[in-house]
């Protein structure tokens, strides 16, 4: 059990203590949504992803750093799944990883920020912003010292170069260009 570490406030909230905090893989989540057919949304999720959070005692000057595993991809559907590791889409076999790295956290509220940074998918880097929130700080049983984000924002797949263009007979695409990106993010500080 580590020393207890208590969190600190920061503008009347709640913030997790300064330092060097790992995403907590079991407890993140990285969601995704795109639209199907013009009618429906498919969503999905990558189950492997690992970062580094580096909280700044100015929280503007953290920084994010995180890399998703392409190939784990999961829509529920097996093939669907495979076409997306395929050309068409992810090319996990030249693209294997993903990453974000910020670039710069500029505050809204106590609780909320516009992080920047950058965006890489198959190898085509772009400028991305997520709307994040401070969820909450917390000393789980075990003494680990835990902070958790959501976070959101929505990405054209064009930029990064996935350009599957199947179109239906009555026209439209099978496949929406927009992709809504949701996190849920988990990280126990290192001590």
């Amino acid at each position: 059990m580590t020393d207890t570490i208590t969190s600190r406030q920061v503008n009347g909230a709640e913030y997790p203590a300064v330092g060097s905090y790992v995403l907590d893989g079991s407890h993140t989540h990285l969601g995704f949504a795109v639209r199907h057919m013009a009618v429906a949304k498919v969503r999905g999720s990558f189950t492997e992803c690992s970062g580094t959070l580096e909280l700044a005692e100015d929280p503007s000057d953290s920084t994010v750093s995180v890399t998703i595993q392409a190939d784990s991809v999961d829509t529920r559907d097996e093939n669907r799944d495979n076409h997306l590791r395929a050309d068409d889409f992810f090319h996990v076999a030249e693209h294997p990883t993903w990453t974000f790295v910020s670039t710069a956290i500029r505050p809204v509220t106590a609780t909320e920020w516009h992080v920047d940074g950058d965006l890489t998918i198959r190898g085509v880097t772009q400028a991305v912003t997520l709307d994040a929130v401070l969820e909450g700080v917390v000393q789980d049983p075990y003494g680990n010292h835990r902070v958790g984000f959501s976070a959101s924002t929505t990405i054209d797949r064009d930029d990064f170069g996935v350009s599957f263009h199947g179109v239906m007979e009555a026209g439209g695409l099978v496949v929406g260009k927009k992709i809504e990106i949701q996190i849920e993010a988990e990280a126990v500080l290192q001590v």
